[in-house]
């Protein structure tokens, strides 16, 4: 059966857990602190594709320093609402990262497998540091410790959509991170 759709994707969301206003704060926090520690280094930020980049788009603006962009895009997911537990890369990086300053930049951090797999990838490429900003902690989840060098949000164990996290490729454009109303995943898996 085919699910009616709301009008807006804003009505399918539950409640706001991240406004507008709090994301651009906590950017502009996270960007400061990340100028500070990199002023004199050779910084690379490596984002997730497709749900960090609105807020690298965000952050990168609010890091007056020199850096470099480069991007990763890796699927664990699909159409569902739990990671699959298997990773692959659907795009490597363009530019080898070898001896620079990598600061990977991903929108959410849950059970740990993608993000452990895709530091061990770059690790692999041996950059001089390696460190890791996420804008939402899910820690409730966390199956893979991961170190997190600049953290946004820590939220509850409820599934998230908006500021680029989505669902069946849906609901990215939303300025705030939303709750999705379980029925609309429910009446679609």
């Amino acid at each position: 059966m085919t699910a009616v759709r709301a009008a807006t994707p804003a009505d399918d969301i539950a409640e706001v857990l991240v406004d507008e206003k709090a994301i651009s704060e906590k950017v502009r926090e996270l960007g400061d602190r990340i100028a500070a520690d990199y002023r004199a280094k050779d910084l690379v930020l490596v984002s997730i594709l497709k749900g960090a980049l609105p807020f690298l788009a965000d952050l990168m603006r609010s890091i007056p320093i020199p850096l470099r962009l480069d991007f990763l895009e890796v699927s664990s997911y699909g159409a569902s609402t739990e990671s699959s537990g298997v990773v692959r890369i659907l795009k490597d990086l363009a530019s080898p990262i070898e001896g620079r300053d990598v600061l990977v930049v991903e929108d959410i951090l849950d059970t740990g497998r993608t993000l452990a797999f895709v530091l061990e990838h770059l690790r692999s490429q041996r950059p001089d540091s390696l460190r890791l900003c996420t804008l939402l902690d899910k820690p409730a989840r966390r199956i893979v410790p991961i170190t997190i060098d600049y953290r946004g949000f820590e939220i509850p164990d409820k599934f998230v959509v908006g500021y680029g996290l989505d669902y069946a490729e849906r609901y990215r454009n939303l300025p705030f991170i939303g709750v999705l109303k379980p029925e609309v995943y429910r009446s679609t898996t």
